[in-house]
C-alpha cells in the first residue's frame, strides 16, 4: 500500500450526521463523486489514483465509521448504517445524485446507498464488493474468523495499523476495530435481491484474482440483465439499466483500488458520452 500523507490532502474537515462524526475532504471540481475505501482502511488508500479522479470531479473522499480520522461511535460496524451515513452526508452537502464509487467495504456500502437511496446517487462504481458471503473463497473465510481484538499485536508492522495509530482520533482503538470488523465478517450475507432491483446505473468491477472468483462478479451482472444476449453493432442488446461489467488483469483484491486500471474503467464508465440521457430515463 503506498502511503499518502496530509501533505497532499485536501482541506479536511467533519459532518456531523446520522449520529457520526464524519471526515470526509474535498478535492478537486466538477461532477461530485464520493469515493468509499476499503476495510481497516481510510480514504488515503486512493492516494496514487486520487488525482486521475479528481482531475474533472469534485471528489468526496469519506473516512468510514472507525476508520481513518472517523471516531468510532457505540454502534456495529455494518454495511446498511453506514451506506445511511453517506446519504445523510450527500444531504448535508446539499449534492445533486453525486456518482458513488466504492472499494472493497466501501464497495459494498456504496451498493447499499443505491439499494436503500436510489435517488440521491447518479451512477454506481462497486469494486471488489462480493454481495453473497457464500462466494468469498474459503480459505479468506477461515482467515476472517481470526480477526479480532487478539489480532492487533500481530498487525503492529502491518500498513493498516500504521495508517490507523497516525490520523486516528483515538489511536488506542485499533483492537475495538478489529473487533467489530471481525463480527461483521462472521455475518451471513446474501443481497441477491436487492441487487436485482437496483435502479442506478452500475459497475461492477473486480480483480481477476479477487477474493471471489471471477464468476461470482459475472453472476452480478447477470442480475443485471448483463451477459444475457449479444450487445448488438449499436449496443442495443446491452443491459437495460445502463449497467456494466470490467474485470480487471493482472490484479488482486489488494492493490485493484490503487491501480490505474481502476482508475481508467471507473472513469470511463461515469463520463460516458451518452449517460444523460439514459439515467435520466432509468431515474425517471
Amino acid at each position: 500500500m503506498t502511503t499518502w500523507t496530509a501533505d497532499n490532502a485536501g482541506s479536511g474537515r467533519y459532518a456531523d450526521v446520522n449520529g457520526i462524526n464524519l471526515y470526509y475532504e474535498i478535492h478537486g471540481t466538477g461532477k461530485p463523486l464520493v469515493l468509499l475505501h476499503g476495510g481497516l482502511g481510510s480514504g488515503e488508500m486512493f492516494g496514487p489514483v486520487l488525482p486521475a479522479f479528481s482531475e474533472k470531479h469534485q471528489v468526496i473522499l469519506v473516512d468510514l465509521q472507525g476508520h481513518g480520522r472517523t471516531a468510532d461511535i457505540d454502534r456495529p460496524i455494518e454495511i446498511p448504517l453506514m451506506a445511511d451515513d453517506i446519504a445523510a452526508l450527500i444531504d448535508h452537502l446539499e449534492l445533486d445524485r453525486p456518482d458513488v464509487v466504492g472499494y472493497s467495504l466501501g464497495g459494498g456500502v456504496a451498493l447499499q446507498v443505491a439499494i436503500r437511496h436510489p435517488r440521491k446517487v447518479g451512477r454506481l462504481v462497486a469494486a471488489s464488493a462480493g454481495i453473497r458471503r457464500s462466494a468469498t473463497y474459503p480459505e479468506i473465510l477461515e482467515q476472517q474468523v481470526q480477526v479480532n481484538a487478539a489480532a492487533a499485536e500481530f498487525m503492529k508492522e502491518t500498513p493498516m495499523y500504521e495508517l490507523y495509530q497516525r490520523v486516528a482520533p483515538r489511536p488506542e482503538d485499533f483492537p475495538r476495530l478489529l473487533d467489530k470488523i471481525g463480527t461483521a465478517m462472521l455475518k451471513d450475507f446474501d443481497f441477491t435481491e436487492e441487487v436485482r432491483g437496483l435502479q442506478v446505473p452500475t459497475l461492477i468491477v473486480a480483480a481477476d484474482a479477487d477474493m471471489c472468483p471471477p464468476a461470482h462478479f459475472v453472476e452480478v451482472f447477470g442480475l443485471l440483465d448483463g451477459g444475457q444476449r449479444d450487445g448488438g453493432w449499436m449496443g442495443d442488446g446491452r443491459p437495460k439499466g445502463g449497467h456494466a461489467l470490467a474485470i480487471l488483469p493482472g490484479l488482486t483484491h489488494y492493490n485493484l483500488c490503487d491501480s490505474p486500471l481502476f482508475a481508467t474503467a471507473a472513469l470511463t464508465f461515469l463520463d460516458e458520452q451518452n449517460h444523460t440521457f439514459l439515467d435520466e430515463q432509468n431515474h425517471a
